[in-house]
């Protein structure tokens, strides 16, 4: 049987640091130096190559521009592998996860993004099994030589997740991510198993592309009890501003209060779009089911679903480098992409 083969991207995080020792504090390692901790890597009936981001960056560091470079070089490559690892840190990885899902178009190749919760030199390092299943998982195909998940996913522990569903739930555990309103792609044990009506296939596959213009000009307006009216009119009239993604209570509610609703109103006329998600880790919008979120409709606010926070960004992102008509980033913004959100 032949071989697949499988590009590792490395971009930093935690899984690409070591203990110096020396003065026991941690530091980057190049791509050679992590693989030498996972001899068993040799093992996997899979050809394996690498290339590095030099220097390599924190996650918290990530921005756009390394989105773009993670595209391009899926694009320079996508020929020549049968899958793609990206090593990165966890603390943006869902971001990172949900922009590449747009970015990445007539995907039909697995991207998973993987890391690790200690370095990989640590003695009781989550990195050497993160790493191995997402690799087994990136070079995985079907009877018929398809591959087994053609989606961007994020893996972590024992759990194959879509990227655009994922968040990052707990800083201290190796179950680190969860996809609160969509089911595991695929769940690992003593063996792989898939949840194949999960997995997304395009039925009539396009020629494969990315779209790397990306438009940053957005905001986060979280409510909270006691949010005074100039907090939102400054955030609304930040210059420039394309999109906010309003972070709501419960089922998409928000205060009666009439300020509120001329302001966000103000915002729609001026061709702001605002997006309405939940706070909520899991669940959904569901405007005009409280009188609470009327007022929301009524100002021009659109749902966005099930999204998570990390996919809202990103999809506005995306969908403001491709449109400069607010009316048309509305209505993608109501549909389900890349899988990205439940459509009630």
């Amino acid at each position: 049987m032949t071989k697949s083969s499988v590009l590792l991207i490395f971009t930093g995080g935690t899984i690409s640091m070591g203990e110096n020792p020396d003065t026991q504090s941690l530091a980057p390692l190049d791509s050679a130096q992590v693989l030498s901790f996972i001899p068993e890597l040799q093992m996997l009936h899979v050809d394996i190559s690498s290339v590095s981001f030099m220097p390599l960056i924190d996650s918290s560091d990530m921005q756009p521009d390394e989105w773009t470079r993670i595209a391009e070089t899926i694009r320079d490559n996508y020929d020549h592998f049968d899958g793609f690892v990206v090593l990165h840190g966890t603390d943006t990885m869902a971001y990172s996860a949900s922009a590449l899902s747009f970015m990445l178009e007539n995907l039909t190749k697995p991207v998973i993004f993987t890391g690790a919760q200690l370095p990989v030199g640590v003695l009781r390092s989550d990195a050497k099994e993160n790493l191995i299943t997402a690799i087994e998982l990136a070079a995985a195909k079907d009877e018929f030589g398809n591959a087994r998940v053609p989606e961007v996913c994020l893996f972590f522990e024992d759990k194959l997740m879509r990227g655009n569903r994922t968040t990052k739930r707990n800083t201290e555990e190796f179950n680190a991510f969860a996809s609160f309103n969509y089911p595991e792609l695929a769940k690992t044990g003593v063996h792989i198993k898939y949840a194949l009506p999960a997995i997304h296939r395009d039925n009539v596959p396009k020629p494969f592309a990315i779209q790397t213009n990306l438009d940053t000009h957005i905001a986060i307006l979280k409510l909270f009890p006691g949010i005074g009216e100039e907090t939102v009119r400054t955030i609304l009239s930040v210059n420039g501003l394309r999109a906010v993604v309003l972070e709501s209570f419960g089922a998409g509610n928000a205060p009666r209060s009439e300020w509120l609703f001329r302001l966000l109103k103000a915002a729609d006329d001026r061709g702001i779009v605002i997006v309405n998600i939940t706070q909520c880790r899991a669940g959904s919008v569901e405007m005009g089911r409280y009188e609470t979120s009327v007022n929301l409709q009524r100002a021009g606010v659109v749902s966005g679903n099930d999204m998570t926070l990390e996919a809202a960004v990103a999809k506005l992102m995306y969908l403001l480098g491709q449109h400069t008509d607010s009316q048309q980033v509305k209505r993608y913004m109501q549909l389900s992409l890349r899988g990205e959100m439940t459509i009630n």
